[in-house]
């Protein structure tokens, strides 16, 4: 299959040509879909954070710390692979996505500072960082529910369409709600784990009412997407698809319920099902675009930099990457399962303590 794909572009498939923009747009996919996974529960967080109560603020955005720095790797990764191996296509889309990039950058930049300064600022002055966070990382998630609206309508302004992006960028926000009260659900017990439910329930069927909407404007507002999916033997991977989607929110609504109804056991299940439900939604829309970076305009190959530049780049990863994934490992290993909070110690017991014991 490869082979006759190659034939068709014209090219050979062991041509460096062929072959080079095809490892970086994986490369490049793969760095997508972690950075949405694993940034997302840290984006979740930040947002159900606005939500909580004052008391529960603090030990929400303690559970982060471990994953802070490594959750903001993703997002400089990404972007130095796009530009370093698909120069030729950066002025295009970065034309078009300048309203939803300018807001994921003030975003970034607010949850950032934000997470850095409340470790350091004056006990009073805190609860005003905290508050930065969880803002800035609602418009993070705003800005990628913009994001990924215009990449689906491919960049069209018409009303309809501004209307259809407010919609995935509100859904955009449930959807990592959704992931963020699941992983609060594995991670935390008690006030916290139940308010958790409580936030997983109200999200569940916005995230649910979004990635439907994506899937069918995404088919609907271009032909030659609905023809690919449509036409040929893949009725039974679309059947697959929708229906694997149906048991992932069923599953996460069914799990909400029962915790609710009958105990808040620590469960692993609705965050994964959470991450499925991504990892559907990232791969459908790979499919439906490849081999396009602008549909139907600029191809991978058309927008890929040169041999010789993209054979330094991946010289370059090769030595990287196995480190990145070292370092990642090592970082989220310890992501999962039940975090119980540290008790300090009582100084000044032991200091009475102490006292009595020298007179």
């Amino acid at each position: 299959m490869i082979a006759s794909f190659a034939s068709s572009l014209g090219l050979s498939a062991q041509d460096p040509v062929f072959w080079m923009p095809l490892v970086f747009m994986a490369l490049l996919f793969a760095t997508i879909v972690a950075g949405t996974v694993l940034d997302g529960f840290d984006i979740g967080v930040g947002c159900l954070a606005l939500f909580a109560p004052a008391d529960l603020r603090p030990r929400m955005l303690s559970l982060l710390s471990p994953w802070r720095d490594a959750n903001e790797f993703w997002l400089f990764l990404g972007m130095g692979l796009f530009i370093a191996a698909f120069p030729n296509a950066w002025g295009s889309i970065m034309g078009e996505l300048y309203l939803p990039l300018c807001m994921l950058a003030l975003g970034v930049l607010l949850r950032s500072v934000s997470f850095e300064l409340r470790l350091r600022a004056p006990q009073e002055l805190q609860s005003r960082w905290l508050v930065g966070f969880g803002l800035g990382s609602l418009i993070t998630a705003l800005a990628h529910g913009l994001l990924l609206a215009q990449v689906v309508v491919t960049y069209q302004t018409h009303s309809g369409y501004q209307w259809f992006s407010l919609f995935v960028s509100l859904c955009a926000v449930a959807a990592y709600c959704l992931l963020g009260a699941a992983w609060l659900i594995m991670r935390e017990a008690g006030e916290l784990r139940a308010r958790a439910v409580m936030w997983g329930r109200r999200a569940v069927r916005w995230a649910a009412a979004g990635a439907v909407g994506v899937s069918v404007v995404l088919a609907f507002a271009n032909p030659g997407i609905f023809l690919k999916w449509s036409d040929g033997p893949h009725w039974p991977i679309v059947v697959l698809l929708w229906v694997s989607l149906l048991v992932c929110f069923i599953s996460i609504e069914m799990c909400f319920q029962r915790m609710i109804n009958s105990s808040y056991r620590t469960t692993a299940l609705p965050f994964f099902m959470t991450l499925l439900v991504f990892l559907i939604t990232l791969g459908g829309l790979a499919y439906s675009f490849f081999p396009f970076l602008v549909l139907d305009d600029i191809t991978i190959w058309d927008a890929a930099a040169s041999v010789d530049s993209l054979r330094l780049v991946l010289a370059a990863t090769v030595v990287a990457l196995p480190v990145v994934l070292i370092f990642n490992i090592w970082v989220y290993w310890r992501m999962f399962g039940l975090s119980i909070a540290p008790t300090p110690p009582d100084f000044k017991d032991r200091g009475v303590g102490a006292d009595s014991s020298v007179s």
